[in-house]
């Protein structure tokens, strides 16, 4: 059984799903002064893969009240330096609750889809790339089908599908912040 929120990103009410899943499960940590770490994670050298360094770029500015945005299109956080950055938030934050955002592959059904989970993301595993799990909450945008060649898949996917994921995560992500400043 599915235990998060699952959003269509062309919804006209998925950022505001987005957002209120947020506070929900974030107003605690919000409320005990937690630090709470978006890691956008990806590369802009495919296009199927550049939905976390998007979402952080549209959000790069809105670093307020204990929220941070590491992982840009300018400062990517991707598998080269994974480990370094991770390794950098829990020695320069008290207990951060971090939360993965990433592009995943999936079920042609689910292309388009926003997945929102209280579990670690495993960046990495459509190239079978072993990476360190991340964060306490993971935050995947479906971009396109997954099958035998998922390099090959990456780098065909359609921009039009990344950017409505990066808009709807982000705008989400901006509205959370937003709320958060009350």
């Amino acid at each position: 059984m599915f235990d998060g929120l699952k959003v269509n990103s062309s919804s006209f009410t998925s950022s505001i799903k987005i957002k209120n899943y947020l506070v929900e499960e974030l107003q605690p940590h919000l409320n005990s002064k937690r630090p709470i770490i978006f890691v956008c994670i990806g590369s802009d050298r495919s296009t199927g893969d550049s939905l976390g360094p998007l979402v952080g770029h549209k959000l790069q500015y809105f670093t307020r009240n204990n929220i941070f945005i590491y992982g840009t299109l300018d400062n990517p956080v991707h598998a080269k330096n994974l480990e370094i950055i991770l390794n950098d938030i829990n020695s320069t934050f008290t207990n951060p609750y971090i939360i993965a955002v990433d592009a995943c592959l999936g079920s042609f059904k689910n292309i388009g889809n926003i997945f929102i989970q209280k579990k670690p993301l495993k960046p990495g595993l459509a190239l079978n790339k072993v990476l360190p799990s991340v964060g306490e909450m993971s935050i995947t945008g479906i971009v396109n089908i997954s099958g035998n060649f998922d390099f090959m898949v990456l780098q065909n996917t359609r921009l039009q599908v990344v950017m409505n994921l990066a808009d709807s995560i982000s705008k989400g992500i901006y509205y959370f912040i937003l709320n958060s400043l009350n």
